[in-house]
């Protein structure tokens, strides 16, 4: 079992921090318990802690939602007794509190840092990790190794009136989400959008437009970076990558408004024809999609 102390700590109180933001303070506060290996463990005492037992959290079932035990040092650490289980952070997904994701996003990415990185790349000698689980550390060589992510292009294509959506073999029956490739050394995100788009649908892209990112942990820790992008006129004909892709199609403003709609389980209708699922609401891909909807119904009705 691991245990990740949470960032709902109760601050040491320095006269400077009433001098500053409370976003600042809370930033310094932060960049100092993963950098004061004394100020971390006085932090720990009243910490808060979340458990994990082979990457997957420790969760408490509430009607339709999860919710997380929030341990301090001094309490048990057994399933039975917190009244929870250990539940994959991926099927947890759609139950559970922005913040508590955000949260369990962090611990996962970097337990998971840990685990892979506890010998030195050079010396192979072990590295030290610090209090804070921010750095390890060759003792031989004195390398500090910090947690990476790897910059992921996710792109929402469209042509005007459809976006087009895709799904690999992996995703649950149904579900189709935005066409997404890691970046390769040497590019740029623009780059890499237009190789993604074409390696994977065949299609070349223009008008490109940054929307939002995100932090996801699966199944590395991947920096998601959200773009919008159309089709080049006349080239809408898709030409699927099957090495990529299981299927990709283009969808229409009523079937992509009809599934951001649709609650509940998706059943297989008796045509054995499933409903289009989207990704979860916590997924940037459920934001892109959303934020489309949104956009081409104003339009809509302002024409």
């Amino acid at each position: 079992m691991s245990l990740y102390c949470g960032t709902i700590c109760r601050r040491k109180s320095f006269w400077w921090y009433r001098l500053l933001s409370t976003y600042v303070n809370k930033t310094r506060y932060l960049f100092e318990l993963k950098e004061d290996d004394e100020a971390c463990r006085k932090a720990r005492q009243t910490g808060v802690f979340y458990l994990f037992h082979d990457l997957a959290p420790l969760l408490q079932t509430s009607g339709r939602q999860y919710l997380v035990p929030r341990l301090s040092q001094a309490e048990p650490e057994v399933e039975a007794e917190l009244g929870g289980s250990f539940i994959s952070l991926r099927r947890a997904l759609s139950q559970l509190s922005s913040m508590d994701s955000s949260l369990l996003f962090t611990a996962r990415a970097l337990l998971r840092w840990q685990d892979g990185h506890q010998f030195c790349s050079r010396s192979g000698q072990p590295t030290k990790k610090n209090v804070a689980g921010s750095k390890r550390v060759c003792p031989s060589n004195n390398i500090i190794y910090y947690p990476q992510m790897a910059p992921v292009v996710i792109t929402l294509v469209t042509d005007g009136a459809r976006c087009l959506l895709a799904r690999q073999s992996s995703f649950p029956k149904g579900m189709y989400s935005a066409l997404a490739g890691f970046c390769d050394i040497g590019e740029s995100v623009e780059e890499a959008i237009r190789r993604e788009v074409a390696e994977e649908v065949g299609l070349e892209v223009e008008n490109l437009q940054y929307s939002t990112s995100q932090h996801w942990p699966f199944p590395n820790s991947s920096l998601m970076i959200a773009c919008h992008a159309t089709a080049k006129p006349g080239q809408t004909e898709i030409q699927v990558n099957p090495r990529e892709l299981e299927a990709a199609a283009w969808f229409s403003l009523d079937e992509v408004a009809a599934a951001l709609m649709r609650k509940g389980s998706f059943i297989q209708q008796q045509s054995d024809a499933l409903p289009l699922l989207l990704p979860p609401k916590l997924a940037v891909a459920h934001h892109m999609i959303k934020t489309w909807v949104e956009t081409q119904t104003c339009s809509s009705l302002a024409a």
